[in-house]
């Protein structure tokens, strides 16, 4: 492809590929993913992006989700996100923000009237995180417009903080995390920005006649903000003073961990179509963006991608904290093991980590053990951007599979087609969460599909052993964020960090997942607690969730009953 015609279908869009199948088969995976229709569970709540039929940017990349138990009965509750009414939209077509109750045997009740959170924004990103260290889950919202903090009344209620939803103005959000930025106890919270959007800025794109949407780089870029939580109920603007603020690309997907292994929290930023961001604290929340040195500003060819969500875990259990990000059409996936002092290298061609991702475009992601089998899976949300693509391009679709794949020993093996994952109805995908939703110690999915109901698919791979833990911080901030856990059992180690904000534009996993194989018994877990001591639990028995408080002890939860409706 010439490379005037590259930077013309970028601009608005479109890159076509060639190359690899789109599925594959792994017959010997063990993962098995059972789908369950929207009306079986509850779930039937449709996602809006606002549209109509302009093709403005804003509604293509809508929306995240998350999970968290609102109510603290023990089970994970579900909030899917929605775009507002755009310009020339019928407001009679949009749907609010959505919230579902798990009730434990998969089926959940939409509580979105009575619990406060049914907002009409144009909702892009949200992060979950108890910023008023009431100890109740509050929920930040990032939307095209003013952005949201909901405080959770823990009566089932929330109400919206009027002291924060100004800090932002009125920008186009995206990714959204929580972190301990300085140290001080409590939650501070950075938003990406995707846009400069203005209705008028510029004529529809088109491609072969048909009106299409424009990418990014045809839209000023907007600086990300950081929120310095003041303990008091207010937060504070520090994106200049922090640095943060003195850069600009197109955020996407962001999640915030600790790079450098030094003990504070770092920020990754998933930027669209130009280089990525990584944000070097030095503890007391001053950043230096260091990612063209640490190795993940760009791919191993040195190319900017069209960078859409993020995630961390350890995938070769050597201890450190690795990074996956997704992108575009006609680019590879990436994944960047961590070497060390916040140095990355992409490996994904020597472990597979990117077959069969360059004819989709790849939203949100995950990792984890899927299987129990002791080591990180991947799984991803697939759609393309374009509504109309299938009128002009047959090498792939608007509608598609989304992936699975399959960690062994190290190396990634697309399994999509034999687990399960690829059995339903091809969609749009965007929001992905995976979680233990039924308690029954097995990582299941939910995945957000544009206009259309989610997908739910509930783990039923074979029962090896497992360990979950609910972290409660004291010294650290009630949520726990930037906590990091250490499972040891077998000679083998598992690393986790307690991450708020995450994947595409969602949150999910607080609730620290670990698979132990054939081991009936966890012999060791060592829990560093974030700028605080270090505490370590021998001999846990396998198969429960454990709440372990700091410096007050851990207990095992016992099995609750299904909620009653």
């Amino acid at each position: 492809m010439n490379c005037r015609l590259t930077c013309c279908l970028l601009l608005t869009g479109l890159v076509l590929t060639t190359g690899s199948s789109l599925d594959a088969k792994n017959p010997t995976t063990t993962i098995r993913l059972q789908p369950l229709l929207a009306e079986q569970t509850g779930i039937v709540g449709l996602h809006s992006d606002g549209s109509s039929g302009q093709h403005y940017l804003v509604e293509a990349v809508a929306s995240g989700m998350a999970s968290f138990d609102y109510d603290g009965d023990g089970y994970l509750d579900l909030y899917f996100l929605s775009g507002g009414a755009l310009k020339g939209a019928d407001p009679s077509r949009v749907q609010p923000n959505r919230l579902y109750r798990n009730q434990g045997d998969w089926t959940f009740v939409d509580v979105t009237e009575q619990s406060g959170l049914g907002s009409l924004s144009h909702s892009l990103g949200v992060s979950v995180g108890d910023v008023n260290e009431d100890g109740c889950p509050d929920v930040y919202v990032n939307n095209y417009g003013r952005n949201e903090l909901f405080l959770n009344c823990s009566d089932g209620r929330f109400v919206q903080s009027a002291s924060q939803v100004t800090q932002c103005g009125s920008k186009v959000g995206a990714g959204v995390s929580m972190l301990d930025m300085d140290g001080d106890g409590d939650l501070d919270i950075y938003v990406a920005n995707y846009i400069v959007f203005d209705y008028d800025l510029r004529e529809p794109s088109k491609f072969q006649g048909k009106v299409v949407y424009g990418g990014p780089v045809l839209y000023p870029a907007e600086p990300d903000d950081l929120l310095r939580n003041n303990g008091d109920g207010t937060f504070t603007n520090v994106s200049q003073s922090s640095g943060i603020g003195l850069d600009a690309e197109w955020g996407m997907g962001t999640v915030c961990f600790d790079a450098d292994a030094d003990g504070d929290t770092d920020i990754f930023v998933a930027n669209d179509s130009t280089r990525n961001f990584l944000w070097e604290n030095d503890g007391h929340g001053i950043f230096t963006e260091i990612a063209l040195l640490g190795g993940v500003a760009y791919d191993y060819q040195g190319e900017p991608q069209g960078s859409m969500g993020a995630d961390v875990s350890d995938y070769n259990g050597d201890g450190t904290l690795d990074l996956f990000v997704t992108s575009y059409e006609n680019q590879s996936t990436t994944l960047y093991e961590n070497l060390g002092s916040a140095i990355f290298q992409d490996i994904t061609l020597s472990v597979g980590a990117g077959a069969n991702t360059d004819r989709r475009v790849n939203w949100g992601t995950a990792f984890a053990d899927l299987d129990n089998d002791q080591d990180q899976d991947l799984v991803l949300a697939n759609g393309h951007i374009h509504d109309n693509l299938d009128e002009f391009d047959d090498t792939t679709s608007y509608r598609i599979h989304n992936q699975v794949f399959e960690n062994e020993a190290g190396r990634f093996t697309d399994c999509s087609m034999d687990c399960g994952i690829a059995t339903v109805a091809k969609e749009s995908s965007r929001g992905l969460v995976v979680e233990d939703l039924d308690r029954d110690g097995r990582p299941d999915l939910v995945v957000l599909n544009i206009r259309t109901v989610p997908t739910l698919f509930k783990n039923s791979s074979a029962e090896n052993n497992w360990i979950e833990l609910d972290l409660i911080g004291i010294q650290a901030s009630r949520s726990a964020v930037g906590t990091k856990v250490m499972a040891v059992h077998e000679g083998r180690e598992q690393i986790r960090e307690l991450l708020s904000g995450r994947g595409y534009q969602s949150h999910f996993g607080t609730r620290l997942h670990f698979g132990l194989g054939t081991s009936a018994r966890l012999e060791r877990l060592e829990i560093q607690w974030y700028g605080g001591d270090r505490e370590v639990f021998h001999d846990l028995e396998a198969n429960g969730l454990y709440t372990i408080r700091q410096g007050l002890g851990i207990e095992r939860q016992p099995s609750p009953p299904a909620v009653a409706p």
